[in-house]
């Protein structure tokens, strides 16, 4: 028996064939299976026949060569363009230290980190690798990230309300949008939170324009937020929270 981390896929490396995914605390799956074992010598001993030269030989097994990939567990991911501000949101909201840098890809690898509410709640928050276009098709690093979204709970879409480059807020959303459908229907349905970012850097009459257009052209929650400042991010939390932790009904009222 080989133990492996919930969030683990097992993958056949010749035919590709998804075998199995680890998702449940004890689950146990048969990857192989052994041939029956046959009769070796000593199951024809007899009282008139003390050295048997007589044997059966055993059933064909099973041969295998196995990837096994982890997909990232985690209530909430980050998603957006590259530089789109998503490592200094989990500084800001945990204490996790993601490399910040203003260039593309600074996040190479996944970064989970614990955050805090009020009334002793948790959420974890994995800040990942930024997507470009065509990450669906495997461009840049989109199927190690894409996986690893399959995993969360929900999708915060991080835009920047005023990019440095000039582009538009509102076509930046369905650049990802567009991977995230394309890579499969569980991340074309999972719930998303559209956070507006750096809105310190700009007026509050701007971030309304930018958000009335983001609301109309996304169809998604829209909520501003500084993580630089820190500035409306209670909101955000609370918000994410009520999406990856819905209250579980019991049946039983007071």
């Amino acid at each position: 028996m080989v133990p492996v981390p919930l969030g683990t896929i097992i993958v056949d490396r010749d035919t590709k064939e998804l075998i199995a995914e680890i998702t449940m605390a004890g689950q146990q799956v048969i990857v192989a299976k052994g041939g029956a074992g046959g009769w070796g010598n000593e199951h024809f001993k007899s009282a008139t026949n003390q050295t048997p030269r007589e044997a059966t030989p055993g059933e064909a097994w099973e041969e295998r060569t196995l990837d096994l990939e982890l997909k990232l567990l985690a209530d909430v991911g980050l998603v957006g363009l590259p530089n789109a501000g998503k490592s200094t949101l989990l500084t800001a909201i945990s204490g996790a230290h993601p490399k910040i840098a203003d260039y593309p890809f600074t996040t190479t690898s996944p970064h989970l980190g614990i955050t805090e509410i009020s009334g002793e709640r948790r959420l974890v928050v994995a800040d990942l690798p930024g997507l470009i276009e065509g990450a669906a098709d495997g461009a840049g690093m989109g199927h190690d990230f894409l996986k690893h979204v399959e995993r969360t709970a929900v999708i915060l879409h991080v835009v920047e309300v005023q990019p440095v480059d000039g582009s538009d807020p509102l076509e930046n959303w369905r650049t990802i949008r567009g991977e995230l459908e394309a890579f499969g229907d569980i991340l074309a349905h999972k719930p998303e939170v559209v956070l507006l970012n750096k809105c310190d850097l700009i007026d509050e009459g701007k971030q309304n324009d930018v958000m009335d257009i983001l609301r109309e052209g996304t169809g998604k929650e829209v909520l501003p937020a500084s993580g630089m400042t820190g500035e409306g991010m209670g909101a955000v939390l609370e918000r994410l929270w009520a999406i990856a932790r819905p209250p579980v009904e019991t049946g039983w009222k007071a």
